[in-house]
């Protein structure tokens, strides 16, 4: 237990160039503080001293602002940066030197029983607000951006972007040449842009249709 204590601080120094020292991470630092909470949570959980693993966790959340069930399984070196908004739910497990921002969630999409949750293998980065729904597995070494939200298994080694998540490089090489995040499609833009073609070529036709009246006036009004 004191080397697993020792681990999750010693993850923020490696992680985080703002940390100075390990006595400012152990009295500064809420997702070190959080975790800490939830090891003896989850021990007490496993007892079956449910009620007690449940208090634990809901003042952990008060204090911290990170919301980690006791049932949740967390493995070696979490770090949690900043964390206020984390949710992790009962059936999530985490491996290894995993990497998760503030506003993630690790959520279920209802009230389904049994496994709900996701599992994040070792190595997987969760940015800021992505929210990762539903009992599917996150593979190794696999980044989820900032603001996606996962709903399907993500392989190893992938980086997933977007609403709903997809994959935009697996194994290094990129999946999508089409996806641009900074000029993201506006479809009111497109909208007007497809009216204005429109008038263009209405505007065409009635020019089109003046001039062939002024040119053969006897066969326009032949035909009327």
């Amino acid at each position: 237990m004191f080397q697993t204590f020792k681990n999750d601080v010693d993850v923020v120094l490696e992680q985080d160039p703002a940390a100075r020292n390990r006595f400012e991470v152990i009295l500064t630092y809420s997702g070190v503080h959080a975790i800490w909470a939830h090891r003896i949570s989850h021990w007490l959980w496993k007892k079956k001293i449910y009620f007690i693993a449940r208090f634990l966790s809901q003042v952990s959340r008060f204090f911290t602002g990170i919301e980690i069930h006791p049932g949740a399984q967390i493995g070696q070196r979490l770090f949690i940066d900043h964390g206020m908004g984390v949710v992790i739910g009962e059936t999530c497990e985490i491996g290894n030197d995993v990497t998760i921002f503030q506003g993630v969630t690790l959520g279920g999409t209802g009230k389904e029983k049994g496994k709900r949750h996701p599992t994040l293998e070792d190595h997987v980065l969760v940015a800021s607000g992505a929210k990762v729904l539903g009992s599917m597995r996150i593979g190794k070494h696999s980044r989820i951006g900032a603001g996606s939200v996962v709903l399907k298994e993500v392989p190893p080694n992938s980086t997933v972007v977007g609403i709903p998540g997809r994959i935009v490089v697996q194994d290094g090489v990129k999946i999508r040449d089409d996806l641009d995040h900074i000029n993201l499609p506006d479809p009111v833009a497109d909208k007007f842009r497809q009216l204005e073609k429109e008038m263009i070529r209405l505007k065409k036709e009635v020019r089109e249709l003046k001039q062939k009246e002024i040119n053969h006036p006897e066969e326009e009004k032949g035909k009327v």
